[in-house]
C-alpha cells in the first residue's frame, strides 16, 4: 500500500513532467517551424535577389552575360532584379568595332529578360568616342560614372557581383 505523502509525491512528479512534456511540445514545434521555413532553400528555390555585375575588362565580356544569364535560370527572372555597370574596357561590348554578333546576340536576350545595362559616360569620354560609336546604347544606358552608380545601387540594396 501507498501512504498519503507517497501520492502527494506522485501527484507533484506527474504536474512536473506535464510542465517537461509541454516545453518539450513548445521547443519541437518551433523546430517543426523552422524546418518548413527553411524547405524553399532547400529545395533549390531562392528569394528574390537585387544585383549589380561590375564590367570593367574587355575579357571577361562573355562570362559575365553567361553568369547573368545562369543566375537568371536558377533565380528566376521574375525574382531577379539586375544591373550590368560597365567601365573602362568594358565599353568594348558595345563599341561598333571591337563587339559581335554573339555578345550583341546575348546582351538583346538579356534586355528582353529585364536586365538593365548602364555604361560609364566618363569612360567614353576618355576614349574620345560617342553613342554613334556603340550599337544598343541609348543615352538612358549612361550614367556619369561607373563606379558611383555601382555604389549607389549598393546603397540601395543591390548585392555586387565582380565575375
Amino acid at each position: 500500500m501507498y501512504s498519503i505523502a507517497q501520492i502527494t509525491l506522485s501527484v507533484k512528479e506527474v504536474r512536473i513532467m506535464e510542465k517537461r512534456i509541454g516545453v518539450m511540445a513548445m521547443v519541437l514545434a518551433a523546430v517543426c517551424m523552422s524546418l518548413l521555413t527553411a524547405l524553399p532553400a532547400w529545395s533549390g528555390e531562392y528569394p528574390p535577389q537585387k544585383v549589380v555585375y561590375h564590367l570593367n575588362n574587355k575579357d571577361y565580356i562573355m562570362d559575365v552575360l553567361r553568369n547573368v544569364q545562369n543566375h537568371i535560370k536558377a533565380v528566376g527572372e521574375d525574382k531577379l532584379d539586375v544591373y550590368v555597370v560597365s567601365h573602362a574596357s568594358g565599353v568594348n561590348m558595345y563599341l561598333k568595332d571591337k563587339t559581335n554578333d554573339e555578345i550583341m546576340s546575348k546582351i538583346k536576350s538579356l534586355q528582353k529578360q529585364g536586365v538593365k545595362f548602364r555604361q560609364c559616360e566618363f569612360t567614353l569620354q576618355q576614349k574620345k568616342l560617342t553613342l554613334k560609336d556603340t550599337v544598343i546604347l541609348t543615352e538612358a544606358d549612361m550614367v556619369k560614372s561607373g563606379v558611383a552608380e555601382i555604389i549607389k545601387l549598393q546603397q540601395q540594396g543591390y548585392h555586387y557581383i565582380k565575375p
